[in-house]
């Protein structure tokens, strides 16, 4: 995979016959985050990413999620909930509410051409991913999100959510109980007293799970965070 290809979609929209995608936000090609829109009663193809971990929280809208090549093998998801995969690990998602379905999708590494794909309902089965006539440059009407600085914090508003990124020293901020958010890491890591990784850079978890776990490991220089907040009734 070159890097030219990378670079080329950081800044496009790629429409797809379910809905549409676009690059958010980038760490060279460590990590990328895309955000992803499904109309309502669409689903993408069942495929699989042989050499990433992906992962999902999603935004907003009602998902079915086909977790490997089983139909009957089927996950529900609402507005923060999270979803993580393996690299191989075949998947589907279909938008069953009427205003379709928002997610963040999280990749590590960021290998944007990194497909499989095993079904289609739109012809695309054995295909390779979107080329340039299915793409659209990014205009200011797209959010994007910003790399914050040390102890500071970036907040967006996104599908009725707030999201906010920031770089902290230490996670004694985050609240032991918390039904309401979900979190991804974007940066830095959490290891035990030998310096294993036991949670690293694209992983997404509960807020109050990754709090509990770093009382009792150590962080590993800063850690950057994005937290999706739901809104309170």
């Amino acid at each position: 995979m070159k890097n030219k290809d990378n670079n080329f979609y950081s800044n496009k929209v790629v429409y797809k016959p379910w809905g549409y995608e676009y690059i958010i936000y980038r760490d060279s090609n460590r990590l990328a985050i895309t955000y992803v829109k499904i109309n309502p009663g669409h689903k993408t193809s069942l495929h699989c990413h042989p050499k990433k971990k992906t992962g999902f929280i999603i935004l907003s809208g009602n998902a079915v999620v086909q977790i490997g090549i089983y139909k009957k093998n089927v996950q529900y998801h609402k507005s923060v909930s999270r979803l993580v995969l393996r690299p191989g690990l075949f998947h589907s998602i279909k938008a069953t509410s009427k205003q379709g379905v928002e997610a963040l999708e999280f990749e590590t590494p960021f290998i944007k051409k990194d497909l499989i794909r095993f079904k289609d309902e739109y012809g695309r089965k054995n295909k390779a991913y979107e080329g340039t006539k299915f793409t659209k440059n990014i205009n200011s009407n797209f959010i994007r999100f910003k790399k914050p600085k040390l102890g500071k914090k970036n907040i967006y508003k996104l599908s009725n959510l707030k999201i906010l990124l920031e770089k902290r020293k230490n996670l004694k901020h985050l609240p032991k109980k918390d039904d309401k958010t979900s979190l991804a890491i974007l940066d830095g890591n959490i290891v035990d007293n030998k310096g294993q990784k036991v949670i690293s850079y694209g992983e997404i978890i509960k807020t109050s799970t990754l709090k509990i776990l770093s009382e009792r490991l150590r962080k590993k220089k800063p850690i950057t965070l994005l937290r999706v907040y739901k809104k309170s009734k």
